[in-house]
């Protein structure tokens, strides 16, 4: 299975083969030169599903870093991404991080709707407003980084595996923390996307598929606080075009 370094482990039937454009090949006219990199890379002559990495682009061959950020004509890369469709070189195409208001926008002007939207989903950010669109207009929600991720040293903020309601329903069903979450992403009706370097836990992180969290359980995780541990503050900065996080999730954090 070929796969790029950004996707390992990505999406339902794994035999697909999936990519995410980085942000300097998000303008329209760079569209086809990204894709065409991708398949020679990949030695592939079609990808299954080719991704809006996120709702911004910056300077082509620039760093990514705040200050070569530029606004995204949604619209425009779109149409770029229908004329890929279009070809056959991608088979799906679909958008990464994208927003409840970003997702009414590009619904409203596409002709090929996006297939999938891939953001960050799991028991602590569970998307219930973005899932309930994605789900009313037939767009797959995927989450990456499923389990969360770890705390930080000297950091007090919440994390799924530490989390008491997802440890208590790891107790009653003697599972992990973490099958218990990733298994939850998939009850929600969700592709996971676990990354890991430990064998253990990549047999561990497969172990999820022959058994279930009762729905007395499932109802449980509705009394998590929710808490968005992936805020992309990176984009931020007082010149460029994201003045605060809130700008770039459009409230919705």
């Amino acid at each position: 299975m070929l796969l790029s370094r950004l996707d390992i482990g990505i999406l339902i039937v794994l035999q697909h083969t999936t990519t995410r454009r980085r942000s300097g090949n998000q303008a329209p006219e760079d569209v086809l030169e990204g894709l065409e990199t991708t398949l020679e890379d990949l030695q592939l002559d079609y990808l299954d599903l080719f991704l809006i990495h996120a709702p911004l682009r910056s300077k082509k061959g620039a760093t990514p870093t705040p200050e070569n950020f530029l606004p995204i004509d949604i619209p425009a890369t779109w149409g770029a991404m229908e004329k890929l469709y279009n070809s056959g070189k991608a088979r799906a195409i679909g958008v990464s991080n994208f927003s409840c208001k970003k997702m009414e926008d590009l619904l409203a002007i596409a002709r090929v709707p996006p297939a999938v939207n891939q953001v960050e989903s799991h028991p602590i950010w569970q998307q219930i407003k973005l899932r309930e669109l994605c789900q009313s207009k037939g767009v797959h929600l995927s989450a990456y980084s499923p389990l969360g991720k770890a705390r930080s040293p000297g950091s007090e903020r919440p994390t799924v595996l530490s989390n008491p309601i997802v440890i208590s329903v790891a107790e009653k069903l003697q599972r992990t923390p973490a099958q218990v979450a990733l298994r939850w992403g998939l009850q929600m009706g969700q592709s996971i996307i676990p990354k890991s370097t430990n064998e253990a836990r990549i047999k561990e992180n497969l172990n999820i598929f022959d058994w279930s969290i009762p729905e007395d359980l499932m109802a449980k995780f509705s009394e998590i606080q929710q808490v968005k541990m992936l805020r992309a503050e990176f984009v931020v900065h007082p010149q460029g075009i994201f003045k605060t996080v809130e700008d770039f999730w459009d409230g919705e954090i």
